[in-house]
């Protein structure tokens, strides 16, 4: 894909991260619990963090081997955003945040369910996989709701602030 597409779904767009979200990414950030809640969101989250992720981002998806989207309001204003990356052998990892002001909404679900469609159809991936915390069970029940189903736990899979960490994997396939 030459040009970063774009998706509309009921309530949200989901589209490239641009250099303005920068501001809104670094205030969303500063709540510690994406740190406690992720393996890959740093505390305190530093407008350097934000420019780092923003031009990773981009080089991914000029490399093609990921996207990483923007969740935004229909105002267009970022509220969040999920990212499908490839791991190779027609698979592809599936990982989101939103701001908390907005959650327990449904976007995410609404997001996800979106970007697993393009995965699907417009990637041609045969398998999306997610993982989460234990102490996240709301990120387990996103991946449930939008059929994905756990396949694993990963015996102290990830390692974050010296501790090692159990992850369930939840998984969904492309349909025949």
């Amino acid at each position: 894909m030459k040009k970063f597409p774009a998706i509309e779904t009921k309530r949200l767009i989901l589209s490239q991260l641009e250099e303005s979200d920068i501001p809104d990414v670094v205030e969303y950030l500063q709540e510690k619990v994406f740190s406690e809640l992720t393996s890959n969101i740093p505390y305190p989250y530093t407008q350097k963090d934000a420019e780092f992720w923003i031009k990773i981002s981009h080089e991914a998806f000029e490399n093609g081997s990921g996207y990483t989207f923007a969740i935004r309001n229909k105002e267009h204003q970022i509220i969040g955003a999920i990212g499908i990356h490839d791991r190779g052998d027609d698979k592809a990892e599936l990982g989101y945040w939103l701001a908390v002001p907005f959650w327990n909404k449904g976007y995410v679900t609404e997001a996800a369910s979106a970007v697993v469609e393009f995965g699907f159809k417009e990637l041609g991936y045969n398998k999306i996989f997610a993982t989460h915390f234990f102490h996240n069970p709301s990120s387990g029940r996103i991946m449930q709701k939008i059929g994905m189903e756990q396949e694993a736990v990963l015996k102290q899979h990830l390692k974050k602030d010296g501790e090692y960490f159990d992850i369930p994997m939840y998984s969904i396939f492309k349909k025949k």
